[in-house]
């Protein structure tokens, strides 16, 4: 066999080595293995039916809340910002699937030049040359580079998609939360105002007790200074109301204002506490989610980095028409074309293919340690949303008497002193007991209310 086809042949076993080379060189992503037996404390899931899956609109029946709700999702500023990351991410996708294709440039050029006796010319003699031609050149993707470059584009829009469903979910949170705690600062507000009334009141009867010679001066000045007490906590509950108005209506993109709302007493929320089973958690909380297509694009970025250790093999042609005369450019005698091949092997690159591997492999680790830890967190919040709700319960029948105990001592202290049985200070103690009570108890529904929301969140629901 003469040498010509020994040097062919010799090329072609080395190409096919490097071809099969390269299938080895990039992996396959397989997702982490996470381990979610028990990942709720003290709760033994076997049902796979959860709150995740019912819509925000049949959570949160309230009308005034579901607009609300409905405004937010609409017109949310966050949520805007996510929808636009997915537009980046999407054309970034659009790109890496065109550099799978050659690039193609072309164009007319006019050349003057000069040519020399011992280049086939007159001595000093010009010549112009007329040329239409198209260049193209396509990398031969011999190493999975762009194949992996494609994947980790799909993953990076994968991941803006679930960075959006979260931005939602919290979104979807948010309001309700705010929602529910301006309703339970107005009923604050409510109490307090009608403590105050009351309050005024005593200090009234009180005066008359102290000119029928009943109390002392004393009595009748820690009265008033009672009345006070309770009057100088409503200027920070109407500033709690202002504020979470205004928080809601940047939420749902208003300016700052007002809200239409109802009262905290007759809200009600799908109390069937459904978590499903851990392992869903994987599919259904948005943020679980993207943490992983992190995972999965640094992955391909390892691809990446591994192809750029072997040669590159380019494609170059070149082709069109060339003349000394423009009369002559398209005759058949002016067509010219060329075709190129050509390997390209990295010898000394200053470390830089070495670095650019550690850097990411090191982001590759550290996007994994952010996922398990994720997952982590999913669990504790669902497993503090269960706990809160059931606190609540537990507390609800000792709370109740708690606030009957409070109002008959309120009525018998005040019964006593109009007849000189008991002190103000008695009457005071009362009334003190129950106004924290009653205040108490408003916290106990807002808790109620606010863990059925966090449970809901925690468990990947809102963005359906």
């Amino acid at each position: 066999m003469n040498g010509k086809y020994l040097r062919y042949a010799a090329i072609l076993l080395t190409s096919i080595f490097w071809v099969f080379q390269g299938c080895r060189i990039a992996k396959s992503y397989q997702r982490p293995v996470v381990t979610t037996n028990g990942l709720f404390r003290d709760v033994t899931a076997t049902d796979t039916n959860t709150l995740a899956d019912i819509p925000w609109s049949r959570i949160f029946k309230n009308a005034n809340l579901q607009t609300l709700l409905k405004e937010g999702v609409s017109n949310n500023y966050d949520l805007k910002i996510a929808v636009a990351r997915i537009k980046q991410a999407e054309a970034n996708l659009r790109q890496s699937r065109a550099a799978f294709l050659p690039s193609i440039s072309g164009g007319p050029q006019t050349t003057q030049q000069r040519l020399s006796a011992s280049q086939g010319g007159a001595l000093f003699g010009a010549e112009r040359i007329y040329q239409l031609s198209a260049n193209a050149s396509w990398e031969v993707d011999l190493w999975s580079k762009l194949k992996s470059s494609n994947r980790a584009a799909l993953a990076a829009l994968l991941q803006s998609e679930a960075y959006r469903r979260a931005v939602q979910t919290q979104l979807i949170s948010d309001i309700a939360t705010n929602y529910f705690n301006l309703l339970a600062y107005d009923k604050q507000l409510a109490i307090t105002i009608e403590t105050v009334e009351n309050r005024k009141a005593d200090v009234a009867t009180n005066k008359m007790l102290k000119e029928a010679n009943r109390i002392t001066e004393a009595a009748v000045a820690q009265s008033e200074a009672n009345r006070y007490a309770a009057e100088v906590t409503i200027p920070d509950l109407q500033n709690n109301i202002r504020q979470t108005e205004n928080a809601i209506s940047v939420l749902t993109a208003r300016k700052p204002g007002s809200i239409q709302r109802d009262s905290l007493d007759v809200q009600q929320v799908d109390t069937l506490l459904q978590t499903g089973v851990p392992a869903q958690l994987l599919g259904n909380r948005p943020d679980v989610q993207q943490a992983e297509y992190s995972v999965r694009y640094f992955f391909e970025q390892i691809n990446i980095a591994r192809a750029y250790f072997y040669p590159t093999l380019t494609i170059t042609a070149q082709g069109g028409w060339q003349s000394g005369s423009a009369s002559t450019l398209f005759n058949s005698s002016a067509l010219f074309g060329n075709l190129v091949g050509g390997l390209t092997q990295p010898v000394f690159n200053k470390g830089i293919n070495k670095q650019r591997l550690e850097t990411a492999k090191a982001q590759y680790e550290e996007n994994l340690a952010n996922f398990q830890q994720i997952v982590l967190d999913a669990g504790r919040e669902v497993s503090d949303a269960l706990y809160s709700y059931e606190s609540v319960a537990n507390k609800s029948n000792s709370r109740y008497q708690q606030l009957e105990s409070w109002k008959k001592a309120v009525e018998f202290n005040r019964e006593l002193l109009k007849n000189g049985y008991a002190t103000y200070t008695d009457v005071l103690t009362s009334e003190q007991g129950y106004l924290t009570a009653h205040l108490s108890s408003i916290n106990d529904k807002l808790q109620k209310l606010t863990s059925i929301v966090s449970l809901y969140r925690s468990l990947g629901g809102g963005w359906q």
